[in-house]
Order: C-alpha cells, then sequence, then structure tokens
C-alpha cells in the first residue's frame, strides 16, 4: 500500500540541489580574498574535462551567455591575423556571419535560447516540432534551409537527444546546395547526462551549450558551460569571455593588460559559482540516475492510459529527463485534478515566436499550433520518491 500521504506536502516540479559540503567549501573561498575568476574556476573545468574526455570546455556565468559566444565566436574577428583563419569560425569554406543571415530554430524552448540570436543582430527562421518527441522537426529543418542559413540552433527537448546524424546529414546536403556548412550550436540546457549513441552530448563535434542554473541536474547557483569542437575556437572564447584580455599570457602589470587584438565580454563564471559546481558535481551520477529511473516508471506505467499519449524513445537516444513531457488531452481538466492532487505541473516553456518582440519572424507551423495545448511535465526529478511517483501515476490513470 502507498503510505504517501498528499496532504503532508506538494509534489514540485522542480527543486534546487544543494550538496551537504558546499557550504562550507564557499565559505572557504569566500574568506580566501580571491573570489573571482581563480583557481577554483580551473579546478572546475579541469574536472569537466576529465568527466567528458573532452578538452575545449570552458565556464561561463550563464547558459544564454555561452550561446551568446557561441554565435559570437562564428563571426569573422574584425583582426586581420593568421591564427583566425579557416578552421577558427569553423571550416575552410566558412564565410562568417553577417546581419541579414538565417538561424534555423525552434520556437519551443525557453527564450534564453533564441534571444541571443537577437543579440548577435542574426535573424530567425522557425522551425517547427516533431509532435513525437517536441525537439526540432528535421524535415521541415531541411526544407528552410537556404543561402542565408548559417547556423542550426538544436534543443534537446527534456534531455531527450536529436537524430544528430540525421543533421550531418543535412548539413552536408546544404554545402552541396551552397558551399558552406551551416554550423551547429547545440542547446543542451536539460542535457547534462543525457547520450546520442554511446557518446555525451557536448561531444559530437558541434558548439554545445549547458546551463548550470540552479533548478538544473547540476547547479552551479547560475553559470554555463561552452563545449568547442576544436582548440582554435575554444582559445578565442577564452579570451572573449573576459574582455578579450588573455588571463594566462604575460602581462605587463597586475593591472594592466597587454594589447587586446579583439573586444571580448564579461561572460566569465567565478571562484564562488565554481566551488558551488565543483560539490555539486560529485553527485552528478546519483541525480541523474534518479531522474532517468523515474522516467522509466513512468514510460512503463503510464503505457496505454487514457487521454495520455507518450514521447517517442528510440535505441541510442539516452536522455537525462531533466523533465518528463507527456502530451494529455483536456489539459485544462488535467491540470485542474493534477492541483487538487497536490502535483506541480506545467507547460514549462511557451512558445517564443508569440512574443511582441519577433513579430517579423512569425510563420504557420502546424505541428506547433496543433500541440501546444496539450504538453505538460510531470515531476520527475531526484527529489521524487518511489511512493511519490507512485501516487503520481495512480492520480494520473484515475482519470480528469
Amino acid at each position: 500500500k502507498n503510505m504517501f500521504n498528499p496532504k503532508d506536502k506538494k509534489i514540485d516540479l522542480f527543486k534546487v540541489f544543494m550538496a551537504p559540503t558546499a557550504a562550507e567549501e564557499v565559505s572557504k573561498v569566500l574568506n580566501s580574498g580571491y573570489i573571482g575568476q581563480g583557481p577554483k574556476v580551473n579546478e572546475f573545468e579541469n574536472q569537466l574535462q576529465n568527466h567528458f574526455q573532452h578538452d575545449y570546455i570552458q565556464t561561463v556565468n550563464a547558459g544564454t551567455s555561452a550561446l551568446h559566444l557561441a554565435l559570437h565566436l562564428l563571426k569573422k574577428p574584425s583582426i586581420n591575423n593568421q591564427n583566425y583563419d579557416g578552421v577558427a569560425f569553423w571550416d575552410s569554406k566558412w564565410p562568417g556571419l553577417n546581419s541579414d543571415d538565417e538561424v534555423l530554430a525552434t520556437a519551443m524552448t525557453c527564450t534564453a535560447s533564441n534571444w541571443p540570436i537577437l543579440a548577435n543582430g542574426l535573424k530567425i527562421k522557425w522551425v517547427d516540432i516533431d509532435p513525437k518527441t517536441l525537439n526540432i522537426d528535421l524535415d521541415d529543418l531541411a526544407r528552410k534551409i537556404t543561402s542565408k542559413t548559417k547556423v542550426i540552433i538544436l534543443v534537446h527537448w527534456g534531455g531527450y537527444p536529436i537524430d544528430l546524424d540525421r543533421v550531418k546529414a543535412i548539413q552536408d546536403k546544404a554545402f552541396q546546395m551552397h558551399g558552406f556548412r551551416p554550423a551547429v550550436i547545440e542547446d543542451g540546457a536539460h542535457s547534462f547526462g543525457s547520450s546520442y549513441k554511446g557518446k555525451p552530448i557536448g561531444t559530437h563535434g558541434n558548439l554545445t551549450m549547458f546551463s548550470l542554473q540552479a533548478i538544473k541536474h547540476i547547479t552551479s547557483i547560475d553559470g554555463g558551460l561552452l563545449f568547442s569542437p576544436h582548440k582554435k575556437l575554444h582559445d578565442r572564447g577564452k579570451l572573449a569571455r573576459w574582455y578579450g584580455i588573455d588571463r594566462d599570457g604575460d602581462r605587463k602589470d597586475f593591472r594592466c593588460e597587454a594589447d587586446i587584438e579583439e573586444w571580448g565580454f564579461k561572460f566569465h563564471m567565478n571562484d564562488v559559482c565554481a566551488t558551488v559546481g565543483i560539490e555539486n558535481f560529485k553527485h552528478l551520477d546519483e541525480i541523474v540516475s534518479k531522474h532517468k529511473a523515474n522516467a522509466a516508471y513512468y514510460d512503463k506505467e503510464l503505457q496505454n492510459t487514457p487521454g495520455v499519449t507518450l514521447l517517442e524513445r528510440k535505441p541510442g537516444h539516452d536522455s537525462a529527463f531533466w523533465i518528463y513531457s507527456m502530451l494529455v488531452e483536456n489539459r485544462p481538466g488535467f491540470y485542474k485534478w493534477m492541483d487538487e492532487c497536490n502535483i506541480t505541473v506545467s507547460q514549462v516553456h511557451e512558445r517564443n515566436d508569440k512574443h511582441t518582440c519577433v513579430t517579423e519572424y512569425r510563420s504557420h507551423l502546424p505541428s506547433l499550433d496543433a500541440t501546444i495545448g496539450n504538453i505538460v511535465s510531470i515531476p520527475v526529478g531526484w527529489w521524487v520518491s518511489q511512493e511519490e511517483r507512485e501516487y503520481i501515476v495512480d492520480c494520473i490513470k484515475k482519470g480528469w
């Protein structure tokens, strides 16, 4: 018998994980006299590089900053330096970015995925969604590529990986048609711990962002990661995240930097946030395994439930399940019933194309139009106990 009493507490959709050691370790940094970007940032980056077996990972102050930085790195720098030729942008045929270039993107995501496109002076072209996964529709993506398509931004919804092999085939077709491959930026905000065909998201040869915001799998209070496919992009990113200053180079004076060849941003992480990230990162396997176990339980128990359509699961697409989304009939009734059951549910993200600031890019997205009113996410995280997940399933099966 399930002993969970729904009157005792509400089951949260999101919750902040904080390692029990974090406060003590942060206090050491706060009293060290060094709280900016320093040894703790380096330590965190080294841990991440070792974990992912990927040398080109850098921290930043937010996932949004990582996306902004990724787009910035695809622009040709305003200096004439042989070190920035060809491969420093994308490949030997990379033409750079111009203000009238298009970025193909999904509207079904957090605005943090798409506003960096606008901040970099580029145009958005919306691509429809695949209702079986809530990821971008790769058929629609292939149809919409033109000679102005310089970048594709992919969001792995809930952590469920997009078919990255198909994406590469679409890039190859674009190369045949237009003489260059559109750059791919993966938005992995939901995907820390996800993998595609046995390789972690972030290690498939694309620029990739991860978010370390408060309610993600791993938080550093706020922060982000940028994975680069090669050293030249990585090195340029390390300069651009801190005004263009080479922190590791020969500086003339303690506070006087050498010549700055290309200006940059204030996007770097600090040692306080890095320390929180280090302590929470120790619990990654435990956190992700609980998300996956809860999702597997829902996949099994909610099959063939009236009014519920589960999303697609394919071999090789291993999701970290930051959220567990599904489609439900009569969503207002479902919301009301879940509230009565003391279970927090949500659509999580509003479609971005509805906002006034992107009116000029509005287009017909029939699958999104047909699906948006049925999307809902139920609690799946590390805090959801076995009794609670059983209770959630029982409530859903009772109908609404």
